[in-house]
């Protein structure tokens, strides 16, 4: 399990930017509403509109709409991050959270009123198959939920979304403190700077920082290479433990998850 404590905060460049050009889009409508009314290309294509399959659309409004699900998006899997102590979340499934914000308001912005891209935004989402198992129901129904989120965007309810986001992050907390957190099981690589291992110094830091440890292998060479399967308070945290490891002489600390017979 590498430490992922950090990750996130390298795509909060990301966030201001969306932010800057939501920002950016709003002062544009408030300064020219005409901006945001403006078709596009839309109404100069060889394809005709009719009130039954209109065309044209609104594209800087419809811009600011998948802007808005992003930060969304970005805000709740965050917050989602931040709670989530049972296991770290996988970096697929935060990029996933935010895209399916993402997609759900490009959904509903693409059917509009229409009823027939309705049905055929159905049946081209049923050819997709997702094979990749959402092992915790939470992070399931949280996807469906940030699809919502991101569906109330798509239709302009923006208010309504952001209000809705603010909601889920506050019970997203609150959810935090029920229920008894399951313990982590990790396995810890530890490489010495030689072929001396400092055992004593080590077992100084886990005993007072894990619930229980155990090495696991031994590997002896010009640098001495332990591993240990670990059991900890999933809010322990993985950089303060790496830090106070390092400290005892360690050339290197890695993290990973154990295989299924080393699970205690």
């Amino acid at each position: 399990m590498p430490d992922s404590e950090g990750e996130w905060g390298s795509t909060w460049g990301v966030a201001i930017t969306a932010g800057m050009v939501g920002v950016f889009l709003v002062g544009l409508s408030v300064g020219f509403p005409k901006v945001m009314t403006f078709t596009g290309l839309a109404e100069h294509l060889p394809l005709q509109a009719s009130e039954e399959n209109p065309l044209a659309m609104h594209p800087f409004a419809e811009l600011l709409k998948l802007v808005c699900a992003t930060l969304i998006g970005v805000g709740v899997t965050a917050v989602h991050k931040r709670y989530h102590r049972d296991k770290p979340l996988p970096r697929s499934l935060q990029q996933a959270q935010v895209l399916l914000c993402v997609a759900g308001a490009l959904i509903m912005v693409i059917i509009g009123s229409n009823l027939a891209r309705a049905f055929g935004v159905a049946g081209a989402a049923g050819i997709v198959r997702f094979r990749t198992p959402v092992e915790d129901p939470k992070d399931t129904t949280l996807l469906f939920l940030l699809i919502g989120l991101g569906m109330a965007c798509g239709i302009g309810l923006l208010d309504l979304a952001g209000l809705g986001a603010v909601f889920l992050c506050l019970v997203l907390a609150a959810l935090d403190r029920f229920g008894e957190a399951k313990q982590r099981q990790v396995m810890l690589s530890l490489v010495a700077t030689g072929r001396e291992f400092p055992t004593e110094a080590v077992g100084r830091v886990l005993g007072a920082s894990v619930d229980f440890y155990e090495i696991r292998e031994v590997v002896q060479g010009n640098e001495a290479v332990v591993r240990y399967n670990i059991t900890m308070d999933p809010s322990t945290s993985v950089s303060w433990l790496s830090q106070q490891l390092q400290a005892t002489g360690l050339k290197s600390v890695s993290w990973g998850e154990p295989s299924k017979k080393d699970k205690v």
